[in-house]
């Protein structure tokens, strides 16, 4: 027998929190009304706030536009389990907009503001949507997808529903607003798009209950004088999952202040943290390099930050940047998250069990009321502490699958409801959970497994180094070979050889970097991910010129 967070049943090891005892999950309340209730306790707290703009939304008013956004829904004939997309950037409202088509029991479904209109329209397609939530800069995008549309700004335009517009006709309307179908927590509240780990993107089908189990999870250990104190940065996208649940949901049940961001920029990013008191600041790897290495942040007083805690997830932070985010910014506090779409959000965090037992660059500890196992990806047995293996987690926050994807549902949640995550890790001695790389990410050189995000990390150590990312290349004779796109900062002197070099001189031979070059920007998601398959394609491109011009 393991320690009381392991039980080992024959052949199998399942991990639990190190915290000890049940989360009770409420069973009769839906998600809209699980965020919301004592809102009325904190109805002139302000709930959202915009950076630039400064509009400002109550707790009272969240919970009023809520229940007038459901009933105007019904009004215009959204049933239960109807989808609407919204196609918004992060805006006061967002958290309205997602609450209120939960609220008349329809199905929120977010999509990224900045996708091609093609993209819109097949997620539009794919998940049935009934109706298109979306602002005037974006609606040139959904116009071609044949939905019905509702349009935040003040601005009429035509072919359009305005939403002030549609709010007061459902206060006009009173009672007379289409049926209130009962909602239960089974019933889907939302279906965000994820690429999981097979690839294309599918609709993720979450209920109330996953996302309130989610949510008794993540918050377990808010402390009640905690309630009404917290100031978050809104900055990561609220269509991310992330940024609905972990962002919005959490800090309308924690009755806190979500600052809102529509998008990252440096000096706009400190004067934020400084001018709205952010004290807890939701970020991913990319932004600490910045704080790390750009000048730009040395114009700021940093005595003047209220901040406390950064929660970093998305993509691995090397142990370097952190070091040097600690010595530069002392009295912040680095948390680790890690989560996924078909989760719910957060899985392991650090947050809530203190320092005493993290270590560096783990994600955290088992959060309570899940079970974590690691499995080896060919045989598929599971693995005692300390071994890498892809991360399983069963729990009641685990979705129900992908829309319409059956083969991929049972490729990703198996007959035991063990949610197959695609992520390699292993757990420590000490309850610590470390995430190696992703199993589709891996570089097979000669046999030998090679994790991109290691020599990431090692390139991120020069100093003349800004972003890095490591990708596998076909090779004939190796099968892969790791292939690293670099960013350099201005004024560097080294070659592409120099830098070849020195990941060298930093790993086992069979790790090595065998092609480099240097490049503008490294290509990321909203969510701060490197998006591989871009960065892959510039470098055979890269290689194919460089081979054309040797000829």
């Amino acid at each position: 027998m393991g320690s009381f967070t392991e039980m080992q049943i024959p052949d199998e090891f399942i991990f639990r929190s190190p915290h000890s005892g049940v989360v009770p999950v409420p069973g009769n309340v839906t998600l809209p009304e699980f965020v919301l209730q004592n809102s009325e306790l904190y109805a002139d707290k302000v709930a959202f706030v915009e950076v630039g703009s400064g509009k400002a939304i109550t707790h009272g008013q969240v919970a009023r536009d809520t229940e007038r956004f459901a009933k105007a829904l019904r009004t215009l004939g959204v049933r239960k389990g109807h989808v609407v997309i919204a196609v918004l950037p992060n805006v006061a409202e967002y958290a309205i907009v997602a609450l209120g088509i939960m609220a008349a029991g329809a199905v929120f479904s977010s999509a990224n503001p900045a996708a091609h209109a093609s993209e819109i329209n097949q997620q539009a397609q794919s998940a049935d949507a009934k109706l298109i939530v979306t602002n005037g800069l974006n609606y040139e995008k959904v116009k071609g997808v044949g939905l019905p549309v509702i349009v935040l700004d003040d601005e009429p335009i035509e072919d359009t529903m305005n939403w002030k517009k549609i709010l007061e006709a459902a206060d006009r309307a009173g009672g007379q607003t289409g049926p209130k179908e009962p909602i239960s927590q089974t019933d889907l509240c939302a279906m965000p798009f994820s690429s999981g780990t097979t690839g294309l993107s599918k609709g993720v089908m979450l209920t109330h209950r996953n996302l309130v189990a989610n949510l008794c999870s993540t918050l377990f250990g808010v402390e009640p004088e905690m309630v009404g104190k917290v100031t978050t940065l809104g900055l990561l996208p609220f269509f991310h999952i992330y940024g609905i649940a972990g962002i919005c949901c959490s800090t309308l049940r924690n009755k806190g202040t979500v600052v809102v961001m529509g998008r990252f920029e440096l000096r706009t990013f400190l004067n934020a943290l400084i001018a709205h008191e952010v004290t807890f600041a939701p970020i991913v790897p990319p932004i600490i390099l910045n704080l790390v290495k750009n000048p730009v942040v040395d114009e700021f007083d940093l005595s003047k930050l209220k901040l406390q805690a950064v929660l970093t997830a998305a993509a691995p932070l090397a142990p370097e940047i952190l070091t040097a985010f600690e010595k530069k910014f002392p009295y912040v506090l680095v948390q680790q998250a890690y989560g996924l779409t078909e989760h719910s959000c957060i899985t392991l965090t650090h947050a809530h069990r203190g320092l005493a037992n993290s270590k560096r660059n783990s994600v955290g500890f088992i959060l309570p009321n899940l079970e974590v196992k690691f499995i080896d990806p060919d045989t598929g047995k599971s693995l005692p502490r300390n071994m890498s293996g892809e991360l399983c987690v069963r729990s009641q926050a685990v979705m129900q699958g992908y829309y319409k994807r059956v083969d991929e549902t049972a490729q990703t949640i198996d007959k035991n409801g063990w949610l197959h995550t695609g992520d390699i890790g292993f757990i420590d001695d000490d309850d610590n959970v470390f995430i190696v790389d992703r199993i589709k990410e891996l570089i097979k050189y000669k046999g030998f497994q090679v994790a991109p995000a290691e020599l990431e990390a090692i390139l991120l150590t020069h100093p003349s180094v800004e972003d890095a990312a490591v990708v596998p290349i076909g090779d004939e004779e190796a099968g892969e070979i790791p292939g690293a796109s670099v960013v350099m900062s201005a004024g560097a002197k080294e070659s592409e050889e120099d830098m070849i070099k020195y990941v060298a001189s930093n790993v086992a031979s069979y790790k090595k970097v065998r092609v480099l070059h240097f490049v503008d920007a490294i290509p990321k998601s909203p969510s701060g991910k490197i998006m591989r398959r871009l960065v892959r394609d510039k470098m055979l491109q890269h290689i194919k010129t460089s081979l054309s011009k040797s000829a």
